[in-house]
């Protein structure tokens, strides 16, 4: 008798059945996400049983967000009156909770999978930075992915998860037990609930860090679920400056940046000795997007999508080994403009108050008309805030102000940009310096209708593609385009007047992740240097001698 009264006790109550049953549930739809990301998006050289300490650790992630989740329906719904099996509102407003909270984390994971196919890296808080320009972050998404059916999908497994959730309650409440709440039989589970939280071990709670003691970046990623990455890394967002610690270090400062005096308070100005010519020469930078050095002609890659910009360096001063500061248009944006590194994780400061105003060494040439043309919104990223911020006198061309036709979301197509400049550059009478940023070599990746019999139409295999790090045939047409882009640029200025007094600068604003085993060591595509390997090119005629330089 006192055996079967201790069974009834301990026997778990209708809520903390549901909630069991809600558990594997949830455990089995985070463990089918993750075994989709490795098959989509796994390194080739990694296999199931490499990334099997991955699955094991990812595993653990998710208990701890599965129970957050259940937690409020386990502690509060214990209670009779709220329990979703003795009230009807109860049942109504625990459905919906659930439902809500579900369709949050698969948005969740439909925005990650998306994030892992543009930057492979799992969702973190540096996408809020999208969300700052959200018409445009919109649009870009629209043209790049099939969002349409995107969210159909989405909406399908929302309505079939919410007839999941109220199956499972039915047949729960159809046995008709005693629902009373004795603390006995939710104690264990609750105990459950706080242990798993916890990451197992209460004294040492998991972390986000420890995914990374993995030794590889994939594998970490892999470990982790968005939800952990992103909430974690949120906290870094929010910029922090210790003028403390940066004066305790002053004359390492001071040293790197060529300072010869060390004062109390620091004084960053740098004296050049140049000898002042009678005629300056114009400047023409152009900021290249995505130009990854490993995809290019110039790393050797067979593919050779980049053949014309290969001639240029060949006949210019080029660096081989430029690395950008950052991953990110913004981030090489404010490092080129401003010579200082964007050391924020994860938020631009092109957006922060406190560092967008810098000195620019462009005015430093005082005897120049500046220009910056950009086809699409200057506004995108705070480009704006900073161009305008801190250039003297500065003529920006943006979109709306061309003749060309819009033609995506990043506005005019490149090769119409640098037409539009050219337009602009050759009724100028005195020496001038303009950048033109390009943007076409970027989701999502599409060629103009009049351009594209000009454009490298090779079909080339998934496989040939992928070995000689692109993504898709798309991405490679668009990295083609690029140099196109680039020669029609040139053929037109050399027509031009000031063509033999011009100084050419290319530079890419970043680079982008991916397999650059066939041409550089194992730490380019393992520690991602393939983010910021770029070219640097200055290309004069008559003007500068070839070089090849590698330091």
């Amino acid at each position: 008798m006192l055996k079967e009264t201790m069974g009834k006790q301990l026997r778990l109550t209708p809520v903390a059945r549901w909630v069991l049953q809600l558990f594997f549930i949830l455990l089995l739809a985070f463990m089918v996400l993750r075994l989709i990301t490795f098959i989509n998006f796994r390194p080739e050289h990694l296999s199931l049983n490499d990334a099997l300490p991955s699955f094991l650790l990812g595993l653990r992630y998710d208990i701890r967000w599965i129970c957050i989740v259940l937690a409020p329906l386990l502690l509060v719904g214990s209670i009779p009156a709220v329990s979703p099996f003795t009230s009807r509102m109860a049942k109504r407003i625990w459905l919906v909770y659930l439902v809500v909270v579900t369709s949050f984390i698969l948005l969740f994971f439909g925005a990650d999978f998306g994030h892992f196919d543009y930057v492979e890296t799992r969702l973190n808080a540096s996408a809020l930075n999208f969300i700052e320009d959200f018409a445009i972050s919109m649009n870009m998404l629209w043209q790049s992915y099939p969002m349409f059916w995107i969210f159909l999908f989405l909406s399908l497994c929302i309505y079939l998860v919410f007839r999941l959730y109220r199956w499972t309650h039915r047949k729960l409440d159809e046995l008709n037990e005693n629902h009373y709440f004795k603390p006995l039989r939710t104690i264990w589970l609750t105990a459950f609930v706080f242990i798993g939280i916890c990451g197992n071990n209460p004294a040492k709670p998991l972390k986000w860090s420890d995914a990374f003691q993995l030794g590889d970046n994939f594998k970490a990623y892999l470990a982790l679920n968005p939800l952990q990455n992103f909430f974690t890394t949120l906290k870094f967002r929010e910029p922090f400056a210790d003028d403390g610690r940066v004066r305790q270090h002053t004359a390492i400062v001071k040293q790197m940046l060529d300072m010869k005096v060390l004062d109390t308070e620091p004084d960053f100005k740098r004296t050049v000795s140049y000898s002042d010519s009678a005629k300056p020469m114009n400047v023409v930078l152009v900021v290249c997007e995505s130009f990854s050095m490993y995809k290019s002609s110039l790393s050797g890659n067979p593919l050779n999508a980049t053949p014309y910009f290969q001639q240029l360096a060949d006949s210019g001063l080029f660096f081989s080994r430029c690395f950008s500061p950052h991953f990110g248009t913004a981030r090489g944006v404010f490092a080129l403009f401003t010579g200082i590194p964007d050391v924020q994780l994860s938020k631009f400061s092109t957006r922060n108050a406190k560092a967008i105003n810098q000195h620019s060494i462009l005015n430093d040439f005082t005897r120049h008309k500046k220009f910056y043309f950009i086809g699409g919104n200057s506004e995108f990223n705070n480009f704006k805030g900073l161009l305008v911020n801190n250039i003297e006198d500065l003529h920006l061309y943006e979109e709306g102000m061309y003749q060309s036709p819009r033609f995506n979301v990043w506005g005019i197509s490149d090769k119409h940009l640098f037409e539009e400049a050219n337009t602009v550059l050759g009724k100028e009478q005195q020496p001038f310096f303009a950048i033109i940023q390009t943007a076409d070599n970027h989701r999502p990746f599409v060629i103009p209708e009049e351009d594209k019999a000009f454009v490298d139409d090779r079909m080339l295999s998934d496989e040939e593609l992928k070995k000689n790090g692109f993504a898709s045939l798309a991405e490679f047409r668009a990295f083609a385009y690029t140099d196109y882009c680039i020669r029609k640029f040139l053929e037109d200025a050399k027509t031009k007047p000031w063509f033999n007094n011009t100084l050419f600068v290319f530079l890419g604003d970043h680079g982008v992740k991916g397999d650059a085993s066939a041409f550089y060591p194992r730490a380019w595509t393992n520690e991602r240097l393939t983010d910021e390997h770029i070219p640097l090119l200055f290309y004069a005629p008559g003007l500068i001698k070839p070089e090849h330089r590698t330091e």
